[in-house]
């Protein structure tokens, strides 16, 4: 079969023929793959860099964690993979599938599934989000931001609040649900004033943060109080784009009701996992079937996955393959 094999770690990926993989357990299934989004996880653990890597340097494996897939008998669904899914061939769990819907493409569906483990999950169990809460996305511009957006308003959000740095997609994001946004790139006296004016007229509730780092700083900084009841906030740790470490005042936690979490690999419970594939992501796939979750890809072939590898995709889009 063809596939998209890593030989070194930290090189690009290769077209190549490679062995077609076999199950070897009663809960692995066998299928043709149709399309696989392209992610910064995948691409941070080819290299060796994410933190739930464990790979060799010199290696020769197939890469890709997940993907739409045509089951032996022709069902389409998404599918979590045991061996790389950048292949004509993959094995997959079989109690990690999800249906897809027939009205759904297989572009848009390729490109769900990462966005929505990386919003919804962290909204709804990590940020207990409430219908009437006040939401911020900080670094909403990205692929998954946009998604966060959009699921947030969908699971009852009064108002959600967009950063970003690309103000273009700032402003698109308005038609997406985004009630107010704010560019990280203005100085940090106009970014700190500005979220303290929406802080102290609608307090905010939950925070999903993709990029960690300085701006992180600065919203706990906002929300330091001075003595007086709190509301509680949960604040939600999901990406790190803008730097893995911060400094962290202790009177931010002392003075206000926070909660100080991430979402991710290692942080969600079993039954959490298993909510995502029996409830969050076949709804997920039904609003975006219906055009009520909206999402851009950008498609490419497997054969050329050596020169796309390193694609610059525009924001806020996802690089999706086809096999």
């Amino acid at each position: 079969m063809k596939a998209a094999v890593m030989y070194q770690t930290g090189e690009f990926p290769q077209y190549v023929d490679f062995p077609e993989p076999t199950t070897q357990h009663d809960n692995e299934l066998l299928v043709t793959v149709k399309a696989v989004a392209i992610k910064h996880f995948d691409k941070a653990n080819a290299s060796g860099r994410h933190y739930s890597s464990d790979v060799p340097k010199q290696d020769g494996r197939v890469i890709g964690g997940d993907g739409i897939c045509l089951l032996e008998d022709g069902t389409r669904v998404y599918g979590m993979g045991i061996s790389g899914m950048l292949a004509e061939k993959a094995i997959i769990h079989k109690d990690r599938i999800v249906k897809v819907p027939e009205t759904l493409d297989d572009i848009t569906a390729a490109a769900l599934p990462n966005a929505v483990i990386g919003a919804a999950m962290g909204l709804r169990f990590k940020g207990d989000l409430q219908p009437g809460d006040v939401v911020l996305i900080n670094g909403a511009t990205g692929f998954t931001g946009r998604v966060a957006v959009q699921i947030a308003k969908h699971y009852g959000a009064k108002k959600v609040i967009a950063t970003g740095r690309n103000q273009q997609s700032l402003e698109d994001l308005l038609s997406l649900g985004a009630d107010e946004i704010i560019s990280v790139l203005q100085d940090d006296d106009g970014f700190k004033a500005k979220l303290k004016e929406i802080h102290s007229q609608t307090p905010i509730d939950v925070i999903v943060d993709y990029l960690w780092g300085h701006t992180a700083e600065i919203i706990l900084g906002c929300l330091k109080g001075n003595g007086s009841f709190t509301n509680r906030v949960r604040y939600v740790s999901i990406g790190s784009m803008a730097g893995d470490i911060i400094q962290l005042s202790a009177a931010n936690l002392r003075s206000v009701d926070l909660q100080l979490t991430g979402s991710g690999l290692g942080a969600w419970s079993k039954p959490e996992v298993a909510k995502f594939f029996s409830e969050i992501m076949p709804e997920m796939f039904q609003l975006a079937a219906t055009g009520k979750l909206k999402v851009a890809a950008v498609q490419v072939k497997l054969k050329d996955i050596a020169e796309l590898w390193n694609l610059d995709v525009p924001d806020g889009q996802r690089l999706v393959v086809t096999i």
